[in-house]
């Protein structure tokens, strides 16, 4: 069974979607649209696993009292660039209770939890457009087994590119101008 696509969504603005177009969506509008090179993307119904892996690292991310975890808000990278990670570590002094959106330099990690849709984006496409904006740190997530495992990256300032770190199992621990350690059992936070 398909769905046709409401008369807003095709084809489209000239020129394509802009940043800024994303909060006047129409009501009906779905609730998490990401824009991609111009183009809006849907997001899919969450599995439980990705459900798990985001309770998990907003439960167990520690920052400093300057930084705060935030889910499923959009960063804007530029006019034809909002995606909207799953996990993020922004600035304390950037949040507010009315804002959809942070600005790459108050973004300080940058969390991705990769589902069947979105495994190209999340390991080729948004790495790269967030490396481009400057943000520091990028953690991929994937499932292996049930379990969640953690890819880390750091931004290398001089080519403006993302290192690999670390690959993570069972527990993550790196230091990001903090350190981390999280167990990564989901189990843990099926309550």
């Amino acid at each position: 069974m398909t769905t046709a696509l409401p008369e807003w969504f095709y084809p489209g603005p000239p020129g394509g979607w802009t940043a800024d177009m994303l909060d006047h969506l129409p009501p009906d509008a779905p609730r998490h649209v990401e824009l991609i090179d111009g183009s809006l993307i849907m997001m899919s119904p969450q599995t439980g696993f990705h459900m798990l892996a985001l309770r998990l690292f907003e439960r167990s991310l520690r920052p400093p009292r300057e930084l705060m975890a935030v889910r499923e808000m959009t960063v804007t990278l530029g006019v034809h660039q909002r995606p909207e990670p799953d996990v993020l570590l922004v600035r304390r002094s950037a949040f507010s209770t009315r804002g959809t959106s942070f600005k790459p330099e108050d973004v300080h990690l940058v969390i991705e939890v990769v589902s069947d849709e979105s495994r190209e984006r999340d390991r080729a496409t948004k790495p790269i457009k967030y490396s481009n904006a400057g943000i520091k740190h990028f953690w991929r997530v994937e499932q292996e087994n049930g379990q969640p495992v953690v890819y880390t990256f750091e931004l290398e300032p001089a080519v403006r590119a993302y290192v690999p770190t670390g690959i993570h199992r069972k527990r993550l621990q790196v230091g990001i101008g903090f350190e981390v350690d999280i167990d990564l059992d989901l189990g843990a936070v099926t309550d």
